[in-house]
């Protein structure tokens, strides 16, 4: 294998890594969305929808 393709295959490896672990700490890192409560929501309902 000549230099130039050793090259251009540690920077496409480099530049793969560098994506996924830049993802994968952001995944990592970010708080959650608070999601509403479906039966705090759903307080005043008193009778359930029958299913169909």
């Amino acid at each position: 294998m000549n230099t130039t393709a050793i090259i251009t295959m540690v920077c496409a490896q480099g530049i793969v890594i560098a994506f996924a672990s830049y993802f994968f700490y952001k995944v990592l890192t970010t708080p959650p969305k608070q999601e509403p409560d479906s039966f705090s929501e759903n307080d005043d309902v008193l009778v359930r929808q029958e299913e169909e």
